[in-house]
C-alpha cells in the first residue's frame, strides 16, 4: 500500500496505529476538513475537546476544561488534582465510563494549548484509564498550527509555571516529551493558489521574510485606501475594541431603519460559548460576514463569506454576495452545544446536545479581530498589522486573504511586524526533518497489534490485588473466618505461571513477526494466537474463575472487610475483561474487534458486578446501602465510646442490606436485634433506610412481598390514600408514619405520588426556600441519577428535596 498524500498518511497511523499525531500545516491546508471526515468515518471511539467556548462549538466537541474539569489557572506538575478546592473533581459514572472506554481524544487549536493544561489531561487520563501509560494509554491526535494562535498566559501565571517548564506551549509539557509522538505536515494550500503568495506566506511563517518579498507584499500597502461599499472588503485589526468601534461607527451611518436578532438559547449553553452575538443589530446596507457553514443542501454560502444586507424582517435577511447571481435568503442557523453520553444499548460514545443557540448566522462585518478572523477565507481583505503584538498574527491575517490581488495593506510589512517564538520555530524545524513516511506507519501498525496482543495475555495487574487480599489475611488471620488462603493462594500460582507464559509468547510473536504482514494477516501468529488463547482461557475460566466465584470468607473487622471487598471488585473486574476477551477473539486475532471489546468490557463489568454481587462471599446487591449503615454504626459506636459489633454485627448489616426492613416490627426480625437494640438504634437506622428508598425508588411500603410479610398486604392505591386522607386532616408526615407504623419516607413517598393531581403541592413536603432554590439550579445541572445530583450539589439539600423537585419539573414540562 502506498499513501497518496500527507493526509492519507495521518489517516492510516490514526486510524491503524495506537501513535500520538500532531497534525500541523498552514492556513488553508484542509486540517478541519480533516477533523469532520475522521469524526464521521473513524471507527475508534472518540472525544474532541478545544481550549475555547468557540473553538470547541466550531469543532463540534466540548472544551478542554468542560470535559475534564480543569481549573483556569495554573496547573502545576505537583499538584494532586483530585484535592484541588478550586474545581470540581467528582466526574459523573458516565464521564468515568468515557474516558474508560475512549480510544482516540482528538485535540483542536492545539497551538492555545498551555503545557499545564496538557499535563492536566494526561494525569486524569491515567487516573481512569491506565495510571503507567502517557495520556492513561488513549491516543491523541492534536491539530493545529503553532505559528498561529499561541496560549494566553499571564506573567503571574508564567512566574508560577516556569520552574517547570522550557515554554508555555503544549511541546514543552511532560506528557508530550514522554509519548513518543509523530508530527505530520500537511503542505498543500487549497485556499491559495498564487504561488508567490504562498512563498510569501511561507517565509512570514518561518520568520525568514527576504528583501524581495517583503518588496512584492508591499505593493499592496495602500494607506489611503478606501473600499468602494459594494466590493466587499473587511478589515482586519489587532484589537477587539478597534473592530467593535469601526463596525459601530459604520453601522450608526446607515439611514435605514435597524432591525434587532435576540438568539433563542435553550437548555445549557454558557455565554462564553456564543457564537454571535445575543442581540445583533443590523440595517439595510450593512456590510456583514457568515459565520457559519450553510445547513441547507444547497450551501449558499459559507463560514467567511461577505456580503451586504439589502432586506430585513424580523424572520429572514436577504443578503447579496459580489459576483453572486443570486440573493441569498437567510434564516436562523443553529449551533449545538456538545456533550458527550454513552448510548445505553449500543455502549458507543455519542454526541448530546445539551443546549442551543439559535441566531442568524451573520455579524457586522466592515471589521473583525484577527483573533476572531482565525480559520476563516477572505475574498478581500484590508489589514493593519502594525499593531500585532503576539506571535503569529501577522501569519493569521495575511493567511486569511485568498490573493495577492485581493489584498490591501494599511501599514506596510517589514521583519519587525512578524512576532514568531524561536521555541516555535525550532520545533516546527525538527518536525519537518523527522516527517514519517511509509516504512515508520507499517512498524508502527505491526507494533501496536502486537501491543494489543500482549495486552490481551497479560495478567499483571492481577498480581497487587491477590497478593494484597493475602498479606490482609495473614496480617488478620485471627478475624477472618472461611477458605480465603487456599483459594487466593492457588489463584497467585496460576498468575505466576500465565506470567512466565506470556512473556515466552511474547518472544515468540516478535520472532515471528514480519515487515511486511501485520500480525493480524499473519498466519503463522494467527495460528499460534488461537492456540494461546485456548489455554489462556482454560487455565482462567478453571483455575482463577472457578475458585473465585466458589469461595467465602466473613470478618466483623470493618477496615479489613474494606480493603478486602476493594480488591475483590477489582480482580472481578479483570476478570469479567479477560474472560469476554477470550470469548470475543475464538476466531482469531481482529484489532477493531478487541478496540470494541475492549471498549465495550468498561460497561460489561458494570453489568457483571451488579448480576453477581451476592452472598457468595457474604456479600450484597445493595452496596451502597451497606455502606452508609456501616457507617452510621461506626458515628454510634465511636459516639458511645463503644465497640462497632455492640451496635449491630456484620451478619445483622449485610441481612439488613439485604431485607429491607421498613419498620421496628421488621427490624426486630433482623438477626442479632432485640427489642433494647432496636428502641436504641431503630429510629437512625430506618433513616437512612428511607433515604436509600427515595434515591432509588423503591416503593417498600407496598412490596411487602419481598420482606416475606404473613400479615395480609395493603392495595397499593388504598395504601396511599390512607396517608393522602390523614395527610389532609391535618396530621404531619411524622404523625402519619408514627399512626400507620411506617416510615417517614414511606409516607413521603405516597403523598409525592399526588403532586401531579396537585392534590399536593411540593412545599407541603419540603421548605419553600429549598424549593426555590433547587428550581433554579437544577436545571443547569448535568447529571444521570439522583444519586449523582446528590453528589455534585450542596449538603443542605435531601435527597427528598431533589426527588421532589425533580417531579415537579417534569410534570410543568408534560
Amino acid at each position: 500500500m502506498k499513501t497518496n498524500n500527507e493526509l492519507e498518511l495521518v489517516w492510516n497511523f490514526v486510524n491503524n496505529t495506537d501513535r500520538n499525531v500532531f497534525l500541523t500545516g498552514k492556513a488553508g491546508t484542509g486540517k478541519t476538513t480533516f477533523l469532520h471526515k475522521l469524526k464521521n468515518e473513524s471507527l475508534k471511539r472518540m472525544v474532541v475537546v478545544a481550549p475555547t467556548g468557540v473553538a470547541a462549538i466550531n469543532a463540534k466537541g466540548m472544551t478542554i476544561h468542560s470535559f475534564f474539569q480543569m481549573p483556569f489557572g495554573p496547573i502545576l506538575p505537583e499538584t494532586e488534582q483530585n484535592k484541588s478546592s478550586s474545581f470540581n473533581r467528582k466526574f459523573s459514572k458516565t464521564k468515568i465510563n468515557i474516558i474508560k472506554s475512549m480510544d482516540l481524544l482528538v485535540i483542536d487549536e492545539i497551538s492555545m494549548v498551555r503545557a499545564d493544561l496538557l499535563d492536566g489531561i494526561d494525569k486524569t487520563l491515567r487516573r481512569f484509564k491506565n495510571s503507567n501509560k502517557v495520556f492513561g494509554g488513549v491516543q491523541l491526535l492534536m491539530i493545529g498550527d503553532l505559528q498561529q494562535l499561541s496560549p494566553v498566559i499571564k506573567e503571574s501565571e508564567w512566574q508560577l509555571l516556569k520552574p517547570f517548564y522550557k515554554n508555555g506551549f503544549f511541546f514543552s509539557s511532560h506528557s508530550y516529551q514522554q509519548c513518543n509522538p509523530i508530527a505530520v505536515e500537511l503542505k498543500h494550500v487549497y485556499r491559495q493558489d498564487n504561488q508567490k503568495f504562498i512563498e510569501i506566506l511561507n517565509e512570514i511563517r518561518n520568520n525568514t521574510l527576504s528583501k524581495v518579498s517583503a518588496d512584492e507584499l508591499n505593493k499592496r500597502f495602500l494607506p489611503d485606501f478606501v473600499p468602494n461599499e459594494n466590493e466587499g472588503y473587511i478589515s482586519l485589526t489587532t484589537h477587539n475594541n478597534k473592530a467593535e468601534k469601526t463596525n459601530i461607527l459604520a453601522l450608526n451611518k446607515l439611514k435605514t431603519k435597524a432591525q434587532t436578532y435576540t438568539a433563542k438559547i435553550e437548555r445549557k449553553f454558557p455565554e462564553f460559548s456564543y457564537p454571535n452575538k445575543e442581540e445583533l443589530v443590523l440595517k439595510v446596507g450593512a456590510q456583514v460576514l457568515f459565520i457559519k457553514n450553510d445547513s441547507a443542501p444547497e450551501k449558499r454560502y459559507f463560514n467567511g463569506k461577505i456580503g451586504k444586507v439589502i432586506f430585513l424582517d424580523k424572520d429572514e435577511v436577504i443578503v447579496k454576495c459580489p459576483n453572486d447571481a443570486a440573493n441569498i435568503v437567510v434564516k436562523p442557523e443553529i449551533w449545538e452545544n456538545i456533550n458527550y453520553t454513552v448510548d445505553p444499548e449500543t455502549k458507543e460514545i455519542s454526541e448530546t446536545s445539551v443546549g442551543s443557540f439559535t441566531q442568524m448566522p451573520l455579524r457586522l462585518a466592515w471589521a473583525i479581530t484577527i483573533h476572531k478572523s482565525q480559520g476563516l477565507t477572505f475574498e478581500k481583505a484590508i489589514i493593519d498589522a502594525q499593531a500585532a503584538f503576539a506571535h503569529g498574527q501577522t501569519y493569521v491575517a495575511l493567511s486569511r486573504c485568498k490573493s495577492l490581488e485581493g489584498l490591501v495593506l494599511k501599514s506596510s510589512i517589514d521583519s519587525t511586524q512578524i512576532i514568531s517564538d524561536s521555541n516555535v520555530i525550532s520545533f516546527n524545524k525538527n518536525a519537518a526533518e523527522n516527517q514519517p513516511d511509509e516504512q515508520v506507519l507499517q512498524e508502527s501498525k505491526s507494533e501496536f497489534q502486537l501491543n494489543l496482543i500482549v495486552e490481551l495475555f497479560d495478567f499483571f495487574n492481577f498480581l497487587k490485588p491477590v497478593s494484597r487480599v493475602l498479606d490482609l489475611f495473614y496480617k488478620n488471620r485471627t478475624s477472618i473466618e472461611g477458605n480465603l488462603e487456599t483459594t487466593f493462594t492457588s489463584i497467585k500460582e496460576t498468575i505466576t505461571n500465565l506470567l512466565k507464559i506470556a512473556n515466552s509468547f511474547k518472544i515468540q510473536l516478535e520472532k515471528l513477526a514480519e515487515p511486511k504482514n501485520v500480525p493480524e494477516t499473519n498466519k503463522n501468529i494467527q495460528g499460534r494466537f488461537i492456540k494461546a488463547l485456548k489455554y489462556f482461557n482454560e487455565q482462567t475460566s478453571n483455575n482463577i474463575n472457578e475458585p473465585f466465584k466458589t469461595f467465602s470468607y466473613i470478618t466483623d473487622n470493618k477496615a479489613v472487610q474494606k480493603d478486602i471487598d476493594k480488591q475483590l471488585d477489582i480482580i472481578e473486574e479483570l476478570l469479567a475483561i479477560k474472560l469476554s476477551y477470550f470469548k470475543g477473539l475464538s476466531e482469531g486475532f481482529n484489532t477493531l474487534k478487541f478496540l470494541e471489546l475492549r471498549a465495550n468490557a468498561v460497561f460489561l463489568t458494570k453489568e457483571t458486578l451488579k448480576k453477581t454481587k451476592t452472598t457468595g462471599f457474604f456479600g450484597t446487591a445493595n452496596k451502597e446501602l451497606f455502606e452508609r449503615l456501616r457507617e452510621l454504626r461506626d458515628s454510634i459506636a465511636k459516639d458511645n465510646n463503644m465497640a462497632h459489633f455492640q451496635v449491630f454485627t456484620q451478619r445483622s448489616l449485610y441481612e439488613m442490606c439485604e431485607t429491607l426492613p421498613t419498620n421496628k416490627e421488621e427490624l426486630l426480625k433482623v438477626k442479632g436485634f432485640g427489642k433494647k437494640r432496636v428502641k436504641k438504634y431503630g429510629d437512625a437506622i430506618l433513616k437512612v433506610l428511607g433515604d436509600y428508598w427515595i434515591e432509588n425508588d423503591i416503593e417498600v411500603s407496598i412490596e411487602r412481598e419481598i420482606f416475606k410479610e404473613t400479615k395480609p398486604k395493603q392495595q397499593k392505591g388504598a395504601s396511599k390514600e390512607v396517608s393522602l386522607e390523614l395527610f389532609k386532616s391535618g396530621k404531619t408526615v411524622f404523625e402519619i408514619a408514627k399512626e400507620r407504623g411506617l416510615t417517614e419516607a414511606t409516607i413521603t413517598a405516597h403523598l409525592t405520588s399526588f403532586i401531579a393531581s396537585k392534590e399536593i403541592k411540593v412545599t407541603d413536603l419540603i421548605s419553600e426556600i429549598h424549593y426555590k432554590e433547587l428550581k433554579k439550579i437544577i436545571p443547569t445541572m448535568n447529571f444521570e441519577n439522583l444519586s449523582d445530583l446528590k453528589h455534585q450539589i450542596d449538603e443542605k439539600y435531601t435527597y427528598t428535596d431533589l426527588r421532589l423537585v425533580l417531579i415537579d419539573l417534569e410534570n410543568s414540562r408534560s
